[in-house]
């Protein structure tokens, strides 16, 4: 079942009170709730250590098919500018024409392009990124991490992901040598994804 199946262990929203939907009752349009959803990045930073960081501003949505898990599909839209390394100076410098360049290119952006499940509560999401102008395929595999009502009535349903890129190949190719060897900044950086999503009414 894949992309909408459930974990049994007490992290589950079956393990604390929530009733275990329907495969059926899954499926359906989503909008991504943007204040619990996270994307984040992991960069190496002068050789030996990793620099984390986070966009804290998003939009998307989500079509969900809980019997061909293949005709799902995202759309997610970042601005550049709610960057967070919890460095004021590094922020700057990262909105800079550096590196983002958030006054020309305010967004990034992901179309997926293809799903398939991978078994138990994985899937790989396959589609295309869009940084800086320039668009490049991305995988991302998900874990399906469950679907509950919260106290407000929203049918939610939550997903982690992850992935890898080179951010040469988007065109951020700032960096600085270091005395030691190496450079800065590494060139692969790892994504990060939590996501929640609230369903459309019908």
């Amino acid at each position: 079942m894949g992309l909408f199946s459930r974990k049994n262990d007490d992290t589950t929203p079956a393990a604390t009170g929530a009733v275990n939907p329907d495969l059926a009752a899954l499926t359906g349009d989503y909008t991504i709730d943007p204040a619990h959803t996270t994307i984040g990045f992991v960069a190496r930073h002068a050789m030996v250590t990793n620099v984390k960081g986070s966009f804290t501003q998003s939009s998307g949505t989500l079509h969900l098919d809980g019997a061909d898990p293949s005709k799902s599909t995202a759309s997610i839209d970042v601005t550049m500018n709610s960057i967070d390394t919890g460095s004021a100076d590094r922020d700057t410098h990262l909105k800079s024409s550096d590196f983002f360049k958030t006054d020309e290119f305010p967004t990034m952006t992901f179309r997926s392009t293809s799903a398939e499940s991978l078994g138990g509560d994985d899937y790989r999401m396959t589609g295309e990124l869009t940084i800086l102008g320039t668009t490049k395929p991305l995988t991302i595999d998900l874990e399906f991490n469950g679907a509950a009502t919260d106290p407000f009535g929203n049918e939610r349903v939550g997903f982690e992901g992850k992935s890898e890129i080179l951010r040469s190949e988007w065109g951020l190719t700032w960096n600085a040598a270091l005395e030691t060897g190496g450079v800065l900044v590494s060139d692969k950086i790892k994504l990060t994804f939590d996501i929640s999503a609230i369903k459309n009414a019908a």
